[in-house]
């Protein structure tokens, strides 16, 4: 045996050629996005599953333009709309993982809708890596000033006496505007009319008219009327009283402890996205929401930022797709 022979069959040597094969082979297979430079220049698409305007698309393009420089790119909004948000969703769920295609969305397509609509294109769980939480808003238990119910109690207490009568408007179908409706139905044992609108604007609209008794408001689209007397405020949907309305309790306040009801915005990326650029996307997002002028804008618009990481994300989306899945077949609630 020759001296290069027995050289070339050493075990050292031939642990050391594995070690240098295996990691020739991880560069290969690792994608150039996963690397340090990601993204690398590339623009980035923002998808909005909602029509341009809505609290979700106004907050989304906010962020956005100040993701871009941080990224040292550009954002690009595109609103895919339809289908309660579901058209948008199943978009990037088929998109490609490289943290090029981004979805900006809300609780209904990611926690709601997938148990109303008998298929769907994609997992709303799996399909999907959390990025990060952007914030919650919450809601206000409203009736018109001329209704006799001054209190949460009273509602009960009027429904349950005309079981049927009272009605809840909402701004459609599958919306967690009805959920809320729904859930308190299941909670006390009252019944309602859900009065279903093309919207929150003429659900609300309705409710200031009150051609219906009660609705679960978006807070920033109450406040301003509650504040003007022209509706009345029973109870708030957060953990907490809000800041501007200390006088009205929490729904865990009026003895519903299990009612605490938050519309949460978020960011979600393709599933197999690398975790490394999952990261670099949530610690730019969770930058942006300290800026001053995106906390004005989110706090014109009745949103809490929230922030976190992409866990907790995770974590709050399949707690409250259990949540309403549960709501939707006990209700046996159908789709439009």
């Amino acid at each position: 045996m020759t001296t290069s022979q027995t050289s070339s069959q050493h075990p050292l040597i031939r642990i050391a050629r594995r070690s240098l094969l295996a990691v020739g082979a991880a560069l290969l297979a690792t994608p150039a996005f996963a690397q340090a430079d990601w993204p690398g220049g590339k623009v980035i698409t923002w998808v909005v599953p909602y029509p341009a305007g809505g609290s979700t698309d106004v907050l989304g393009r906010n962020i956005a333009q100040r993701l871009g420089p941080a990224l040292a790119t550009n954002v690009i909004v595109d609103n895919k709309a339809g289908a309660t948000g579901t058209i948008g969703a199943a978009f990037v769920a088929k998109a490609q993982p490289d943290g090029l295609t981004l979805l900006g969305t809300s609780i209904g397509p990611q926690a709601i809708a997938p148990h109303l609509m008998a298929k769907l294109p994609y997992d709303h769980i799996t399909a999907f890596e959390p990025v990060v939480t952007i914030g919650t808003i919450p809601h206000i238990l409203v009736v018109g000033p001329n209704q006799p119910l001054k209190t949460v109690a009273d509602l009960l207490a009027a429904a349950k006496a005309q079981p049927g009568k009272l009605a809840f408007a909402s701004g459609g179908n599958g919306t967690i505007l009805q959920m809320q409706g729904e859930l308190l139905q299941q909670q006390t044992g009252a019944r309602f009319i859900h009065v279903p609108y093309k919207g929150d604007t003429p659900a609300l609209q309705d409710t200031l008219a009150e051609q219906v008794h009660f609705m679960f408001a978006p807070a920033a689209a109450a406040l301003p009327h509650v504040q003007a007397g022209k509706l009345r405020a029973l109870a708030v949907t957060s953990g907490q009283r809000l800041k501007a309305l200390p006088d009205v309790p929490t729904m865990g306040e009026v003895g519903m402890k299990d009612f605490v009801v938050e519309q949460w915005q978020a960011v979600f990326a393709p599933a197999k996205t690398p975790a490394p650029v999952v990261q670099r996307l949530n610690q730019e997002i969770n930058k942006t929401l300290k800026d001053p002028a995106v906390a004005a804008l989110a706090d014109k618009l009745g949103v809490t930022l929230v922030g976190g990481t992409p866990q907790q994300l995770g974590d709050l989306q399949k707690a409250d797709s259990a949540k309403w899945a549960k709501v939707i077949k006990d209700g046996n609630i159908k789709a439009d």
